[in-house]
C-alpha cells in the first residue's frame, strides 16, 4: 500500500502521535513494543486498532 502527498503525511502525523502515546503510557516495556511494532508495520490498520484498544497516556488533562 503506498501513500502519497496530503493523505501520506495525515497518517504519518497520526502514526507518530500514537508512537508518542504509547511510549508515555504506563503499560509494560514489552507491551510498548508490541504496540509500537504494530504501529510501525501497519499504519493505518496498526493506528486503529491502537486508538480503539491501547495504552492509554498517563498524562492526565484536567
Amino acid at each position: 500500500m503506498e501513500y502519497a502527498g496530503f493523505g501520506g503525511f495525515i497518517v504519518l502525523v497520526l502514526n507518530i502521535w500514537a508512537i508518542i502515546s504509547i511510549v508515555g503510557s504506563g503499560a509494560s516495556t514489552g507491551s510498548k513494543v508490541l504496540w509500537t511494532l504494530l504501529v510501525l508495520v501497519l499504519p493505518v490498520i496498526g493506528f486503529i486498532i491502537w486508538l480503539i484498544t491501547g495504552p492509554r497516556s498517563s498524562r492526565r488533562i484536567a
